[in-house]
């Protein structure tokens, strides 16, 4: 059996046995709310591992689906866990490819759809070291106005 044929919990679970983690040095940046403080985004070493690896974790389009199942008003519970498990999955991406994708999965669509609409960016990706390397302050990071985007 290929690894692409087991249950997405069991792919995650070989992934941590076998998968050395991946640290990654994106941070992902983002405003939902004007008025709150930012919300950094850090890639977890275990899951960049699976996106890198590759044939472990299924299409971003699947949490997106489930999503929308959960926001009908009559949800009661999932009835289409299945697609978790047997939707062929994401070949190898690279860094930059897995933060593309972990931005779509855990990002509210309504910032990372319209990030550089309005006013003010809602969202960048950077770099560790472009952050401050403390936590002081941490309620009053906002996003640059002056953030040159292309």
């Amino acid at each position: 059996m290929k690894l692409s044929d087991y249950k997405l919990f069991d792919r995650l679970c070989w992934a941590k046995e076998n998968l050395e983690p991946v640290q990654s040095d994106y941070r992902v940046v983002y405003e939902r709310d004007p008025d709150r403080p930012v919300s950094v985004m850090t890639p977890d070493p275990n899951w960049m591992a699976c996106a890198m690896h590759g044939g472990i974790l299924p299409p971003v389009w699947v949490y997106h689906e489930l999503a929308a199942d959960e926001a009908k008003a009559d949800f009661k519970k999932h009835t289409r866990g299945h697609l978790l498990h047997e939707t062929k999955p994401m070949d190898p991406m690279t860094e930059e490819e897995a933060i593309e994708y972990l931005i779509m999965k855990d990002i509210p669509q309504e910032v990372w759809k319209n990030w550089n609409k309005g006013n003010r960016p809602k969202m960048a990706i950077c770099k560790k070291e472009q952050l401050p390397s403390h936590r002081t302050w941490r309620d009053a990071w906002r996003i640059s106005e002056e953030l040159n985007v292309a």
